[in-house]
């Protein structure tokens, strides 16, 4: 019984030093971080708690504990729902009172669903060596070739015309990669550069546009016609929940990303290109061809998500249809360490923070910049493992400490 006793506890402290060691902890704990730091910012801006503290210190540290708890629970009833609400609801047994209860939760998918296409975009980039700044232009090339595809094209089905369209937005964005692609591997033009010219590029062409030729004329403001019901992405609810299949082809190319990164050949080979071009140089690997293909397959991947909101979201494209969906890609591309399981999750974090922040500044009065600063702390942390190893006292992982001794043999 004593050597059994052992054995477990020396297997759970091995298993607590590599848990210690390895980055899911630090994300968890930036997250956590985040929060805490996100509540103490709360405090800080709010009037009611300088309010209590000119009573006593008391009086003001329990108003500001009670107004950062208040703000974070309706933070999650925003994007996941209030629990009481959603049991009196099944209660009732009223549709469209259930429907409306379990709303903040689908909302807050349907929020996700743009995030893990940009997402995957700019990770399959980075795995590639190659920062594709450019997805928020390629979403808006994406969104004006898959809403043509879908209300100018008549007379499919929904089997053919949906993919169609996906398609075409797929290569709207594909071809919007495919330009910063080519002029980096045939003339050495930095990414960087030329995708965020193609943004501003993008942005003129879409407006241009809607104001002239893809206008509707029944509007006097510029946006396009209503695509057709045989375009539009499926609803799984009714009215007022909008969530659709685009979700699930979201999390399909998730997959298929994986698929190509890590279990095929051209992945290894696109792998070993973003860690070391030399090397796959010598190695027989085509650098340029590995170039355009990783940035157009990435504009690919962002035209998808353009596609999927004008085809399951709005039905049409507006101006200024995305709210930043590409330049917030490539923070959580960041946060999702560039694999498409932590691009999913990251996204999701994204997304139930971006729903969430409307009911919060609603309920509580907070304003909706808190979320934005509350993503920007977490990235910090994430960015900077070290800040946080050195606060929680973790240990650094053995491959770092590996890298120091082979160094240290270097002299």
């Amino acid at each position: 019984m004593e050597k059994n006793s052992e054995n477990k506890k020396k297997s759970l402290a091995v298993f607590w030093d590599e848990f210690s060691r390895s980055n899911i902890l630090v994300i968890i704990l930036a997250i956590f971080t985040g929060i805490v730091l996100g509540g103490v910012l709360v405090a800080l801006t709010t009037n009611e708690v300088y309010a209590a503290f000119r009573t006593s210190i008391w009086s003001g540290l329990g108003t500001a504990l009670r107004t950062a708890w208040n703000t974070y629970v309706s933070l999650f009833t925003g994007s996941v729902g209030d629990p009481e609400k959603i049991r009196l609801a099944f209660s009732s047994g009223d549709p469209l009172a259930i429907r409306r209860a379990i709303n903040p939760f689908f909302e807050s998918l349907v929020q996700s669903t743009p995030y893990i296409f940009g997402g995957l975009a700019v990770a399959l980039g980075f795995r590639a060596g190659l920062f594709n700044i450019g997805v928020e232009g390629q979403i808006f090339i994406g969104a004006v070739t898959g809403v043509w595809a879908g209300y100018a094209i008549t007379g499919l089905p929904a089997i053919i015309h949906i993919p169609l369209a996906m398609l075409f937005g797929a290569l709207g964005g594909a071809l919007w990669g495919f330009v910063p692609g080519i002029l980096k591997a045939k003339t050495g033009a930095h990414e960087v550069i030329t995708t965020i010219m193609m943004n501003y590029i993008a942005f003129r062409l879409v407006d241009w546009l809607l104001k002239f030729p893809m206008k509707d004329p029944n509007e006097f403001t510029p946006k396009t016609p209503w695509i057709q019901e045989s375009a539009k992405l499926m609803r799984f609810f009714d009215t007022p929940i909008r969530f659709h299949l685009g979700f699930f082809i979201a999390i399909l190319m998730a997959f298929l990303v994986y698929l190509l990164l890590f279990k095929t050949t051209w992945g290894m080979e696109l792998r070993m290109v973003g860690a070391n071009p030399n090397a796959a140089k010598y190695a027989g690997i085509k650098i340029t061809t590995a170039t355009v293909v990783a940035m157009a397959l990435s504009g690919a991947l962002a035209g998808m998500a353009g596609a999927n909101e004008v085809l399951g979201v709005n039905y049409r494209l507006l101006p200024a249809f995305s709210s930043g969906y590409g330049f917030d890609s490539i923070a959580l591309a960041l946060l999702g360490k560039t694999h498409p399981l932590g691009v999913i999750l990251s996204s999701l974090l994204f997304g139930f923070l971006r729903n969430g922040a409307r009911s919060m500044q609603l309920a509580v009065g907070v304003p909706i910049d808190i979320v934005s600063i509350l993503q920007a702390v977490i990235l910090a942390f994430i960015a900077a493992p070290a800040i946080i190893r050195t606060i929680y006292r973790l240990k650094e992982p053995k491959h770092q400490e590996d890298l120091v001794t082979l160094r240290s043999w270097k002299g």
